[in-house]
C-alpha cells in the first residue's frame, strides 16, 4: 500500500498522513452483503448514558464477512477490493462460480481477476482458505480459527500473520504477532497471507476532528478532574496523580490482565514477553 502526505493547505492537513487507496478499486459495496449499524452514542436500553467519550461520527453499513470460508472446493473469483469502515484491513467481494457473492479480509497481494478457494487439499496461496494440517511449515496465515468450523479468531487486523512454526500430533504451533508461541488444533482452517493495509499504523491524524468522524469524543484525563471523580485527581498544582489506574482503581500499568487459571494456557508455550509458561 501507499501512503499520501498531505500539503500544509490547513492547520489539519498539516501534519496529516493518510492512506492512498491505491489498492481499492470500488467505492460502493455490494448492497446485498450490507445492513444496518445503528449507533448508540454511549446509550443503554433506559437512554442513560453509561459510556463516556462516545457520540457523534459518520454513518456506517456493516460489511457482513465470511470468516468461516465453509464454501468448500468452489473457486470464486476476486471482483473488487474494498475499503470497510468497521476494520483496519481492506476486504474482496469474491464471485463463486455458482453466482453467490461474499466479503473476505483482503490479503497482500490479492488482485482483482485472481481465483481463491478454501477446501481441504486446496494449494496454500495466497487467499486460499485450507486446514493448518496441509499447510507447509513457515506459512504465513491469518483470519486462524480457534474451534474447527467457529470461523477466524485471530490475526484479522490490517498489517497482522502468525506464523506455522511446526506441527504437533493433533496441534499446530503459531507464532502470534505479538510474539506469542501458542498451540492450535491442526484440523482448524486457517488463509494463507498478511492482511492488506499494512501501513495502517504509520498514518497520523492531523487533527482531533478525525476522531470525531469515528465517533469518538475529546477524553478528560483523570490527573484534570477532582479526587470524587478519579483516584488520580486533585492535589495542589500540576500533580502527577501517582501510579496510572483506572476510574475504578484498577492499575493501568505493571498489572498481569489475564486469568488465572484459564483452560488455554495449556496451549500457551511461550509468553509474547518471551517467559515460558509453566505447567504446573
Amino acid at each position: 500500500m501507499a501512503l499520501k502526505k498531505y500539503k500544509p493547505m490547513t492547520a489539519g492537513t498539516r501534519w496529516r498522513i493518510g492512506n492512498a487507496y491505491e489498492e481499492i478499486t470500488t467505492n460502493v459495496p455490494e448492497k446485498t452483503l450490507t445492513e444496518p449499524k445503528k449507533r448508540t452514542g454511549g446509550r443503554n436500553s433506559n437512554g442513560r448514558r453509561s459510556m463516556r467519550y462516545i457520540g457523534g461520527g459518520h454513518k456506517k453499513q456493516y460489511r457482513i464477512i465470511d470468516f468461516k470460508r465453509n464454501k468448500r472446493d468452489m473457486e470464486a473469483k476476486v471482483v473488487s477490493i474494498e475499503y470497510d469502515p468497521n476494520r483496519t484491513a481492506f476486504i474482496a467481494l469474491l464471485q463463486y462460480t455458482d453466482g453467490e457473492k461474499r466479503y473476505i479480509l483482503a490479503p497482500q497481494g490479492l488482485q482483482v481477476g485472481a481465483t481463491v478457494m478454501s477446501g481441504e487439499n486446496v494449494a496454500p496461496e495466497v487467499g486460499n482458505s485450507l486446514p493448518m494440517k496441509n499447510m507447509p511449515l513457515g506459512t504465513n496465515i491469518h483470519n486462524i480459527e480457534l474451534q474447527p468450523g467457529q470461523g477466524g479468531k485471530m490475526a484479522r487486523s490490517a498489517g497482522t500473520s502468525a506464523q506455522l512454526a511446526n506441527k504437533e500430533e493433533k496441534y499446530a504451533v503459531l507464532k502470534m504477532p505479538s510474539g506469542e508461541l501458542r498451540k492450535v488444533l491442526v484440523n482448524c482452517y486457517a488463509t494463507v497471507g498478511v492482511t492488506s493495509n499494512s501501513d495502517h499504523n504509520l498514518e497520523q491524524a492531523g487533527k482531533a476532528g478525525v476522531n470525531r468522524w469515528k465517533g469518538i469524543r475529546p477524553r478528560t484525563r483523570g490527573v484534570a478532574m477532582n479526587p470524587v471523580d478519579h483516584p488520580m485527581g486533585g492535589g495542589e498544582g500540576r500533580a502527577s496523580g501517582g501510579h496510572p489506574r483506572s476510574r475504578t482503581g484498577k492499575y493501568a500499568k505493571g498489572e498481569k490482565t489475564r486469568t488465572r487459571g484459564k483452560s488455554s494456557d495449556k496451549l500457551i508455550i511461550q509468553r509474547r514477553d518471551g517467559k515460558k509458561i509453566s505447567k504446573n
